[in-house]
């Protein structure tokens, strides 16, 4: 009898030449702002759809599965209208069309409670409330699920002991990440990121960007949060099972955090962009030892190109955790192959990189083993590699 496992192997990505394009997503048409855009735009996590967050304060999706011609034009299948501006949004981690329990994704709206809206009508599902000394409506700048979504907690009931599987969904605002059960709308538990406002202990301004580590027990998960704050020093390490920073990761530039991921092969690699002066660089830690200086450092202009901007770079990197990928303003995208980095050829950091990476005498320095030309228009929101489909 022949076994029914099955291995599952991540992509393959070939960088030796540029790639083709496959098709082209093109947003709806909106007559009140002709100069519409999408802002970002997520895969699901079993790639069928795709999310765009749009400036006309709309969700569009789009139907990644359907087939046509090489370079053919997607409209979208649905759009969510938004009654004020979208600030972040996060799909489930196992959302998917076919479990439609799980296709659902939350999402930050100006002066709203965080929402659970349901991927496949938009409808709402739950409502989560932050709410501020003066009873004002917060929404978050970041939002992130733990990797499952999924936290145990061991509940004593008279003489028995079992285990409750909570939902955890991270929200990031001013000094503090809200917590929440996703099993209970309402309010969640509020973890203060710093003393008081006075104080210059703690991590300190908006916390705009929170990521999970893929390496944790039923018991215990460790993520990173970034604040806005332009310091050195302002990317901290939590524990979900307290509220004190385990240490803060340091060496990177004056400038606020944009994005914040770990490898997901490598969940000791943690990753950073950051707007302003370090625009245009993804730095890397290894925090399992110092965390002081970044171990190393990505560039996706050319030397001595003007690509200061203070909009959120996006990056992402492979589920393989092989290749790391970048946009810029200019419509190009950077690939990185980790485990094969492209050096700068006996150059100093210092001549090279500028005033605003001095002292990091013993980072790494790469540039991109693959740079093309995707788009006509600024490519600086919409990096995300696909799970499943081979380039």
């Amino acid at each position: 009898m022949e076994s029914s496992d099955q291995t599952w192997l991540p992509p393959q990505y070939d960088i030796s030449e540029t790639p083709s394009l496959a098709s082209t997503l093109k947003i709806g048409p909106d007559t009140g702002l002709v100069g519409n855009f999408p802002r970002v735009a997520k895969w699901s996590p079993d790639g069928s759809v795709v999310l765009a967050q749009c400036e006309n304060r709309t969700f569009q999706f789009f139907d990644a599965t359907s087939q046509g011609s090489i370079g053919d034009s997607v409209a979208p299948i649905r759009a969510f209208p938004q009654a004020a501006p979208i600030l972040d949004f996060v799909w489930y981690p196992t959302a998917t069309p076919h479990n439609p329990a799980a296709f659902c994704f939350v999402a930050s709206i100006r002066e709203c409670p965080v929402k659970l809206l349901d991927a496949s009508d938009g409808r709402l599902r739950a409502s989560y409330r932050i709410v501020d000394h003066r009873e004002r409506q917060i929404a978050p700048h970041s939002l992130a699920f733990n990797l499952t979504a999924q936290r145990y907690i061991t509940c004593h009931c008279f003489f028995a002991s079992f285990l409750r599987i909570v939902a955890r969904l991270y929200c990031g605002f001013e000094d503090a990440i809200e917590i929440f059960d996703l099993s209970r709308p309402g309010e969640g538990s509020r973890m203060h990121t710093t003393p008081s406002k006075k104080s210059k202990d703690g991590l300190k301004g908006i916390i705009s960007s929170i990521a999970f580590s893929p390496a944790y027990s039923p018991d215990e998960c460790f993520y990173a949060a970034g604040s806005f704050s332009p310091i050195s020093g302002n990317i901290a390490m939590f524990s979900d099972a307290g509220q004190e920073p385990l240490m803060f990761v340091g060496g990177g530039p004056s400038a606020g955090v944009t994005q914040l991921q770990f490898n997901p092969a490598k969940p000791h690699i943690l990753y950073a962009t950051y707007r302003g002066k370090a625009s245009g660089f993804v730095y890397s830690w290894d925090i399992r030892s110092n965390v002081d200086v970044p171990l190393e450092v990505f560039q996706s202009s050319p030397v001595g190109n003007d690509s200061k901007t203070n909009q959120k770079i996006r990056f992402d990197v492979d589920l393989a955790g092989r290749f790391l990928s970048i946009g810029d303003q200019r419509g190009n995208i950077s690939v990185f192959d980790l485990d094969n980095p492209k050096s700068n050829d006996g150059e100093t950091n210092s001549s090279l990189y500028g005033s605003s990476l001095e002292g990091m005498f013993d980072t790494k320095f790469s540039q991109p083993n693959l740079q093309f030309k995707a788009h006509d228009g600024k490519f600086n929101r919409l990096i995300h590699f696909h799970e499943f489909i081979q380039h």
